[in-house]
């Protein structure tokens, strides 16, 4: 791989990794939910997360007051965690779609 391809490469990464907190958030916005659901969402949006990078990002949000999450007995097996948004979590979604909204606008500008 070439000097040019890595940092594209770097470049692309780069980009998922600043929407995932973004679109998790609005993936959680939808009602309570498992983290392996989560995953799966995030993955039929061809964010190519895994779950090394899932379960530190809750943790995350979690501690930032953005999330919060319950416990749920389960028919298959152990009890599951279900997390959804606080109060400042809705707050920082709202935040975060406006931003979008604005930069992806800013993007569009400039492609065409």
């Amino acid at each position: 791989m070439g000097q040019n391809e890595s940092t594209l490469e770097l470049g692309k990464s780069q980009m998922r990794k600043g929407l995932l907190e973004f679109c998790t958030l609005l993936v959680i916005s939808k009602g309570e939910m498992y983290s392996s659901d989560i995953l799966e969402k995030l993955k039929s949006a061809d964010l190519l997360v895994v779950e090394g990078t899932i379960y530190p990002l809750l943790s995350r949000l979690k501690s930032e007051g953005l999330l919060e999450y319950s416990w749920a007995e389960s028919a298959a097996g152990p009890p599951r965690k279900y997390y959804s948004l606080t109060s400042r979590g809705l707050d920082a979604l709202h935040q975060l779609k406006l931003t979008w909204r604005s930069l992806s606008k800013s993007v569009e500008s400039l492609i065409k």
